[in-house]
């Protein structure tokens, strides 16, 4: 297909839109609403919090650990492809969980292939709404991924329906059902072409690395994927760097690292919410609804948030709106312990799920605008693949934190003080990197060395004043004008 100089800000791209969503609230409210089974699968197998809390985990994990996959499979093979095989893991491994007669059972069920499953579709869907908006990226994305809310919305209750018609089991055969949808957004997602996406077969063929013998037989091969054409060790060491070259950027390094402690901090809640909200006299059908309202107001944290950040006044400042949801759910996570009832659990799910789903809509932002878009998906691969190693520890820490405590309380202060320390790492990186600018722009403008240029054709050559006059000479030699600025 011929390339577009940019992304369209419309047309098939809110069909992308409308699939993300649709994959979010497959993958990621399923994700939650696994939380409403803690109950039912800590009675039905008579086990402590830390060894339930490890189902939870794993799927978070593996979901996460396997989302640089997700992303390999949609650049080299095909996004759709990627979708729909991820749609079929998941759906079995609900299926097959449905009949677990022990808790390593579920770990490897609900666990590894439902969490391989939801890997396979999550990072590519989320990447292919970067790939169709720039101009209203964040408000694309704040409707993709308010999915999450309106699913855990929607489906807690249906959830907890489920579970008293049908038991557990029957609960998890229907959901296995309902996964399937997922195969359906990935035959939504059309893949596009733009300019800057630089990983085509001409560049391979530029390389000097690239034989003579082998660029002439590479150009006589019929089209096909450029994997397959530059098939050398040289070519594919060439495409595995300009790949994840991002990994070396600070800008990057930093928000990887506020990433982990993020992760760290949000999981558990949303695994430990129901039950603290039982242990303190709440009903099942009560604690069910704190996590519908928790969903529903993420929503309105998406569309806001991305509506929001899309605003000139607010667009370069995407970054601080980010750290900022990001410390106000560690301050909720921070006065939850001394919530006892119903009445002020409700407006802590408000605030929460508000500034949860503010910051889950901005990660895709923030790292587009710090990678740029032809490195979103593997950018989104690794982002999210940090988030593997938080979601597997914390909610068994802090079921051993229970266990060992006999209350929340140490559980969910680590979880607060891990978010806000993760904000307040991306604001001070931030504020030094703005202090640096402030203080290298005099000394750039008053010593730097003068710069000279020159055109040859359609192109520009720029030199400093650092170099010799023989040297400017020799080098403007044979160009069409010369000029010193």
């Amino acid at each position: 297909s011929p390339r577009r100089p940019g992304p369209p800000d419309g047309g098939w791209g809110w069909m992308i839109v409308a699939g993300c969503f649709l994959v979010t609230i497959c993958t990621r409210a399923v994700t939650r609403c696994i939380s409403i089974f803690f109950v039912e699968f800590q009675a039905y197998f008579g086990q402590d919090y830390a060894r339930t809390a490890w189902i939870h985990s794993i799927v978070d994990c593996a979901t996460m650990l396997c989302a640089p996959l997700g992303s390999l499979i949609s650049n080299h093979v095909s996004c759709q492809v990627g979708i729909m095989l991820g749609g079929l893991l998941a759906s079995a491994g609900l299926i097959l969980s449905s009949f677990a007669t022990s808790l390593e059972h579920l770990y490897l069920s609900l666990g590894v292939l439902t969490g391989l499953g939801f890997a396979l579709c999550y990072s590519p869907a989320i990447a292919m709404v970067g790939k169709y908006f720039n101009k209203r990226k964040a408000l694309a994305y704040g409707i993709a991924m308010s999915g999450s809310g309106i699913g855990t919305f929607i489906l807690a209750p249906v959830v907890q329906l489920l579970i008293e018609q049908f038991s557990w089991r029957g609960a998890l055969l229907i959901l296995g059902g309902f996964v399937l949808n997922l195969c359906v957004c990935g035959a939504l997602m059309r893949p596009i072409a733009l300019k800057e996406d630089h990983k085509t077969t001409p560049e391979f063929l530029e390389q000097d690395y690239v034989p003579k013998t082998q660029k002439q037989d590479l150009n006589r091969m019929p089209t096909c994927s450029p994997l397959i054409k530059a098939w050398s060790h040289q070519c594919l060491c060439y495409c595995s760097w300009k790949e994840y070259d991002f990994l070396l950027m600070p800008g990057f390094m930093v928000l990887a690292v506020s990433v982990l402690f993020m992760a760290y901090g949000c999981s558990p809640l949303f695994v430990y919410l129901v039950p603290y909200a039982l242990s303190v006299g709440v009903s099942h059908h009560q604690a069910a609804f704190l996590m519908s309202i928790l969903g529903v107001i993420d929503i309105i944290g998406n569309v806001t948030f991305g509506w929001l950040t899309d605003r000139r006044c607010l667009k370069k400042h995407r970054h601080f709106c980010y750290l900022f949801a990001v410390g106000m759910d560690g301050l909720c996570c921070l006065f939850l312990p001394v919530l006892h009832t119903f009445p002020l659990l409700v407006p802590f799910s408000f605030t929460f799920g508000y500034f949860d789903g503010a910051y889950v809509t901005l990660i895709p932002v923030v790292t587009a605008d710090v990678v740029g878009t032809s490195s979103l998906s593997s950018a989104l691969g690794v982002v999210y693949f940090l988030h593997a190693i938080p979601y597997l520890v914390s909610p068994p820490v802090a079921g051993w934190l229970v266990d060992t405590t006999g209350s929340y309380t140490a559980s969910f202060l680590l979880c607060g003080f891990a978010m806000i320390f993760s904000s307040a790492l991306l604001c001070s990186a931030r504020l030094a990197k703005k202090i640096q600018r402030r203080h290298l722009r005099p000394l750039s403008s008053d010593t730097g060395p003068k710069p000279h240029s020159w055109t040859n054709g359609a192109i520009a050559y720029s030199v400093t004043a650092e170099l010799d006059q023989k040297d400017v000479e020799f080098l403007a030699a044979g160009t069409n004008s010369y000029s010193k600025r």
